[in-house]
């Protein structure tokens, strides 16, 4: 790493030979505002190097030149006092650049070329971005200057026809004016400038797919040359594939007439399992247009058997979520509802344990992957794939180094990044971890010249402090309450202050907040910064909602006294209760496969969180369920029961306003109802069970959802059940 007095001072000493003017340049600005050392560097294409050196040194050069370097690599070489950089163009000579900053100049002999090709990020110019909707082309351009340092082989923009509003009240500029400047910095870098283009109708006149296509060959000329066309089946778009493929094969000879060398990809999101099954029919057709498949979310299919569809001779890239942390392709594993009903779907992720073993997972046998990123949230996770990419064996120490000393120039930074990622581990309450967290964040010393992704880390390091004493607190509040002599009491109780800490670190959020909008663009609020909603990242908004029953409580003391209300999980009746949602109160509920092996949960219980507040009058194990995806079925089993006793089941149904019509089955087959519609949400079913079920002491329960569908695969929500064994003849109830 580049530390100060460690080589010669000034970065005038930066050079370049024709063709590296703006590695160098690059190179030069980023070593000057860090008022950082550096030695005599020449950057230069490999058949410039020669001519840019001293006569002197030519022969040594000569000596030591590479006999090759990949076409995106770079090799390093020290000539006397001088380090050589060289490249076949500018994209190389920018990466090496990138691994100058990290690195310094050592060693002094290196070449280096990524492992996968395709190594892009989408950049979504558009209201629903939690970010770079309101940023401007200044900054823009540091941004992906920042990725081709790092090793990005491009941007990917979203075009504007997408499901989203045509404009923002946060736009800076006009969508095509942006997108157009994005692809001018992004070549000017050498890398490639990718367009995601959805096709958003059924087309099934002739007249709707000339005019799509129209509009595409209008969207073409108004920006810098497209390098490869990405489009989606789904999310968004709903064309069928025997519609589809004949338009993105006349949508690529469009392309193609401008740019030969163009690549095109299509994406098996959001099919059914009838149309998932036409694309593969598709694709077994060979079309010649077609480049090959991006596997991303809302896929009914694993990528390993999305794979075994891809004839040969055609890629597979990864469109891997980076961005969310639930409601999601990489859902947070046993995530607390206290924090996926504070923090959100888009909080601030470092996640670097957790993107290596879905990177290791996942990328084998691939030709690289697109990152799906909705702003600056997901900076961490962002650079780890880029880095990934380039070297599959990158240690995550190294990388986490790399990070802190690149963007804020401390390296205790490093262990910040992990140590995030530890807070969301377990109860918060118990978690005592995330004080720890806070006191190493707030002992950072960044550098003068560091961005705002130190106060990225400070706002999460400070927020998931502000809901762990909340939650101890708001316990404890409720626990008094339930056992408090008369309903005033326990209201009173109820009402009592979060404790003195959480105000001052309150107070501290909000104006982390205000640096984080000021220095990033980053909308944490839609009333103060204009975010379009919640579950867009703006989860100042929810800093303060209950993480306790009060408001349920306090309308149930109306009629009931607290010692009604103490036994919520009616024990005193024998009940076998599950809040299905809370990780650490399911003790029936099967978990199925691990997250390591089933990184995107095709085969085990997902924790979910509804579209409510306990401020609304939804108790929290309401407001939090499991689920599972597509057609597997979620899952309850319970040992050790009375095979003399008749049993019978509550359920609560309840959790986001989107939902499917549930079958329910014990033991493969005795069906307890038939797929049945929620009616309210949430909605209580009460069902008796056959003796038959429970004859042998266990009992194994499965929800389903329709067979065959696509989408998100979500949609079948449980959020609490109980088993409740009938009385024996002669028992009192």
């Amino acid at each position: 790493m580049l530390v100060a007095g460690a080589l010669l001072a000034s970065a005038s000493c930066v050079t370049s030979g024709a063709g590296g003017e703006v590695a160098a340049e690059l190179l030069r600005s980023r070593l000057e505002e860090r008022h950082a050392p550096c030695a005599h560097v020449l950057l230069a294409p490999r058949q410039r190097v020669e001519a840019a050196l001293p006569a002197s040194r030519r022969a040594a050069w000569r000596d030591v030149a590479p006999r090759r370097v990949a076409s995106d690599g770079f090799a390093v070489r020290r000539v006397g006092d001088t380090l050589v950089i060289t490249a076949q163009g500018t994209r190389g000579l920018v990466y090496g650049a990138g691994w100058y900053l990290r690195n310094g100049a050592r060693p002094l002999r290196y070449d280096s070329a990524p492992a996968q090709p395709v190594r892009l990020t989408q950049i979504g110019y558009r209201a629903k971005n939690n970010s770079y909707d309101a940023w401007t082309l200044a900054m823009f351009r540091r941004r992906i200057e920042d990725f081709a340092l790092w090793g990005a082989s491009g941007v990917q923009v979203i075009a504007p026809v997408s499901d989203d509003d045509a404009t923002s009240p946060l736009f800076p500029a006009p969508p095509l004016e942006t997108l157009r400047g994005i692809g001018v910095l992004a070549h000017r870098l050498g890398i490639d400038f990718a367009l995601y283009y959805p096709n958003l109708r059924d087309y099934e006149t002739q007249e709707e797919r000339s005019a799509e296509l129209e509009r595409f060959r209008a969207l073409l000329g108004e920006l810098p040359q497209v390098d490869a066309l990405y489009v989606p089946g789904g999310d968004p778009g709903h064309a069928t594939p025997d519609r589809l493929f004949p338009l993105v094969a006349a949508e690529a000879a469009a392309l193609r007439a401008r740019n030969p060398a163009a690549t095109v990809w299509i994406s098996t999101q959001g099919f059914d399992a009838a149309g998932l099954d036409a694309f593969y029919a598709q694709l077994a057709r060979r079309p010649r247009w077609l480049t090959g498949i991006f596997a991303g979310p809302q896929t009914r299919d694993p990528v390993a058997v999305q794979r075994r569809h891809v004839p040969v001779g055609y890629q597979l890239l990864l469109y891997p979520d980076i961005a969310h942390t639930m409601h999601a392709q990489v859902p947070v594993d046993r995530w607390s509802p206290a924090f996926a009903l504070t923090e959100g779907r888009e909080p601030i992720n470092p996640r670097p344990r957790a993107m290596q073993e879905l990177f290791t997972r996942l990328a084998p046998d691939n030709g690289g992957f697109v990152t799906y990123s909705e702003g600056v949230n997901d900076d961490v996770n962002q650079f780890l794939w880029f880095r990934m990419g380039w070297d599959p064996t990158v240690k995550l120490d190294a990388f986490a180094r790399a990070y802190a000393t690149t963007f804020i120039g401390d390296p205790a930074a490093a262990q910040a990044l992990f140590a995030l990622e530890d807070n969301w581990t377990g109860d918060p309450a118990a978690n005592t971890g995330i004080d720890a967290t806070l006191r190493l964040v707030d002992g950072l010393v960044p550098a003068a010249w560091a961005d705002w992704r130190v106060d990225a880390l400070r706002y999460r390091a400070v927020y998931d402090a502000i809901v762990r004493h909340r939650l101890i607190a708001a316990r404890a509040r409720e626990a008094a309450a339930r056992a408090a002599p008369d309903a005033a009491s326990a209201r009173a109780l109820l009402a009592e202050a979060d404790p003195t800490p959480v105000s001052a670190l309150r107070t501290r959020l909000f104006t982390l907040a205000e640096r984080l909008w000021k220095g990033a663009r980053l909308q944490l609020s839609v009333k103060r910064y204009g975010a379009t909603s919640i579950e867009r990242g703006a989860n100042l908004d929810r800093v303060d909602v209950d993480l306790n029953d009060r408001v349920w409580i306090e309308r149930q003391l109306a009629t009931h006294s607290p010692a009604q209300l103490a036994d919520y999980a009616r024990a005193k009746e024998g009940a076998l209760y599950d809040d299905l949602g809370d990780p650490w109160n399911a003790p029936h509920l099967v978990r199925g496969s691990s997250p390591l092996a089933d990184p995107l949960r095709f085969h085990g219980a997902v924790e979910g969180i509804a579209d409510r507040t306990p401020n609304d009058g939804w108790r929290m194990s309401w407001i939090s369920y499991a689920e599972s995806l597509y057609d597997a079925p979620l899952r309850l089993h319970y040992t050790g029961l009375d095979p003399k006793r008749r049993y019978r089941l509550v359920a609560t149904y309840a959790g986001e306003d989107y939902w499917l019509p549930m079958r329910l089955v014990a033991n493969g087959g005795i069906e307890l109802h038939p797929p049945l519609d929620r009616t309210t949400n949430p909605m209580t079913v009460d069902i008796p069970i056959p003796a038959a079920a429970t004859r042998g002491g266990t009992l194994d329960l499965a929800w389903t959802r329709p067979a065959g569908m696509g989408g998100s695969g979500r949609g079948h929500q449980v959020a609490e059940t109980w088993l409740i064994p009938e009385p024996l003849s002669g028992e009192r109830k």
